[in-house]
């Protein structure tokens, strides 16, 4: 079937000015930065643009997207972002050069992996310093885990050590969190007797401190992704204004109008709870001019993070398979057939880049 809407349009040029933006920045401050693919749902197209601008390394929490990319011939080398399960280190040991991780079995299997493959592969022992995700939260229980793949695991190099900050729990990245991870480098370089190669201090919410000129010297691998793909999260999210060299129009969601109506803002009858288990609130605005799109929460997630790209427009609502506009202060006169564009947020970008029923246009 070849479905026209909706359509997702994507500006590798504008990616890649982003990338090189970021990398030289980095690179100004002694970083390397990691491309992270995982929201666009390792499009190869978008990986090659971010190695064009500068990224020395590409990264995902998914194998398949790997594959993918290895499979079209774009440049690694590859790091897996996500701790493996255990049914994945074969495949991670096949397709990936390094990988995060934070458990001693997890370790010790891929130890015997790589020796059953005849490969050696990179780690990064991740610490959790505040924010609840992966990573050793017992200091010296990590120390301990990074002598034991530097001394009984030869398959396996100790690559150095990082941090996730500002996913889950939300904790912010500041320069006393990455003095702490640093400190536990220092720690573990004395364990181990030598230098590491790598003190990754985080993702996008990391790259705060490159902009402000705070990360401390030492920091030297960042893992970098929305930053790139959309530039949203700290522009518009954390309301930074000067950072406007980056690009937010890298992606363009566009879907079709298939209903132009009057309507009430205000439910009618007795509420229950919606399609998705929700009992939302609503506030009567009176009659509305109202437009049904042919999208819904299945194509782009939390519709309501769309940003409609003309003024007057607003998400009101959606369902699986629905977005409905308030379209009443918008000066245009909408028809069924017409075409509305959005601007994306990472979870719009993160469902609609991995359905197969959304149409993807990749513009030089």
């Amino acid at each position: 079937m070849d479905r026209q809407f909706p359509m997702l349009r994507v500006s590798l040029s504008r990616l890649q000015a982003n990338a090189r933006e970021i990398t030289s920045r980095c690179a100004a401050r002694g970083i390397e930065v990691c491309g992270v693919i995982k929201g666009c749902d390792g499009m190869p197209e978008v990986a090659r643009a971010m190695r064009r601008g500068g990224v020395t390394s590409l990264g995902t929490s998914r194998l398949e997207q790997v594959e993918r990319c290895r499979a079209a011939d774009v440049p690694g080398p590859y790091m897996l972002l996500r701790v493996p399960a255990l049914t994945e280190l074969p495949d991670l040991v096949r397709l990936c050069d390094a990988s995060l991780q934070s458990e001693l079995t997890t370790l010790e299997a891929l130890e015997a992996e790589c020796a059953r493959q005849g490969r050696n592969h990179k780690v990064i022992v991740m610490a959790d310093l505040g924010d609840l995700r992966e990573g050793f939260w017992d200091k010296d229980a990590l120390i301990d885990a990074c002598l034991r793949v530097e001394r009984d695991m030869p398959r396996l190099h100790l690559q150095g050590i990082g941090v996730n900050l500002g996913c889950v729990g939300s904790v912010q990245p500041t320069p006393e969190k990455m003095q702490d991870l640093l400190a536990l480098a220092r720690r573990v370089e004395a364990a181990i007797g030598r230098r590491l190669e790598t003190i990754s201090g985080g993702a996008t919410s990391s790259y705060t401190l490159v902009h402000w000129g705070t990360m401390p010297e030492g920091i030297n691998h960042l893992r970098i992704g929305e930053n790139i793909l959309l530039g949203k999260d700290l522009q518009v999210d954390w309301g930074i204004r000067d950072m406007d060299y980056l690009a937010m129009d890298t992606f363009t969601l566009t879907a079709q109008v298939i209903e132009v109506k009057t309507k009430p803002s205000y439910p009618q009858g007795q509420l229950c709870i919606d399609a998705f288990g929700h009992k939302p609130s609503y506030t009567d605005y009176g009659i509305q001019r109202r437009v049904l799109l042919a999208l819904g929460r299945a194509d782009a997630g939390e519709v309501e993070s769309l940003i409609p790209r003309e003024e007057g427009v607003t998400v009101w609502g959606a369902s699986s398979d629905h977005c409905i506009l308030d379209v009443t202060h918008s000066p245009r006169e909408f028809r069924v057939g017409d075409t509305v564009d959005f601007s994306l947020s990472y979870v719009n970008l993160l469902y609609a880049s991995a359905r197969s029923d959304v149409r993807v246009v990749f513009e030089e």
